[in-house]
């Protein structure tokens, strides 16, 4: 379980980190399996970029070893103290989230962050398509991510409440177009942490993954976590966002 002052942090900001919640043998299974599937399955260079906007690893990614990381630890009580008991849909699949070191000796660039379920043409969604398809995202570092520009899952805290006044002016119907091209409240905050370390955020916070100047891959797995009435709120929960947060209301209503 979550503390209040953990409840209101992620109220705040939009995201939390917990350490430790993956235990070190159900992290290296995993990472077996990624890296069984990267030498015999392979990867082709034209499916690059897709899989990056996609899942690498597409024949895991309903394995056992990949879907225990939330269905067999304490990532499912987190996301219930935050949702709300019972109000958590058990995700059948997850996101394989690689990022491969890049070229020597070039510098890298400033992370560019987005909001999930806009379609490009590569995602899986049409351009000028969108859609909000889940309530939050929990994010398992596969091996430790120790230092920035490591490939380091990457937020920009507070730009959820951000972008719901946004929408209240602009209307969500502007993600049609894309990445709305405003200024956010402040700057991205590269996530260093552990191997078992999770991530938990807002469907509406921006991210994206650091470049990776490191020597090592970044692994992580990805769960989309939907509140049992996700899709029946639909776009409402862009304006209205703690409707399907019954614990973080109640940890606000008490400070």
């Amino acid at each position: 379980m979550l503390t209040r002052k953990q409840k209101l942090d992620f109220y705040e900001n939009g995201y939390i980190t917990v350490p430790g919640v993956v235990p070190k043998l159900m992290v290296d299974a995993a990472r077996q399996a990624i890296n069984h599937s990267i030498g015999a399955v392979g990867m082709d260079q034209g499916d690059l970029e897709r899989f990056r906007a996609q899942s690498y690893c597409s024949e895991i990614r309903e394995s056992p070893a990949i879907v225990a990381l939330y269905g067999k630890t304490p990532i499912r009580e987190i996301a219930e103290s935050l949702m709300g008991a019972g109000n958590v849909n058990v995700p059948g699949s997850a996101q394989i989230a690689l990022r491969f070191p890049g070229p020597l000796h070039t510098d890298a660039p400033e992370p560019h962050g987005h909001l999930d379920g806009l379609g490009s043409g590569k995602n899986g969604m049409e351009k000028g398509v969108y859609r909000r398809g889940f309530t939050a995202l929990a994010v398992v570092y596969l091996a430790d991510v120790p230092e920035p520009y490591s490939g380091n899952f990457t937020v920009w805290p507070k730009s959820h409440s951000f972008f719901a006044d946004y929408f209240k002016q602009e209307g969500h119907e502007s993600l049609a177009n894309g990445m709305p091209r405003t200024e956010l409240p402040g700057g991205p905050k590269q996530i260093v942490g552990k191997a078992g370390d999770v991530v938990l955020t807002h469907h509406q916070i921006v991210h994206t993954a650091a470049p990776n100047a490191a020597a090592d891959i970044r692994y992580a797995a990805i769960f989309r976590l939907r509140h049992v009435d996700c899709e029946k709120n639909g776009y409402d929960a862009y304006t209205d966002i703690w409707r399907e947060w019954p614990g973080v209301k109640e940890a606000v209503a008490g400070a």
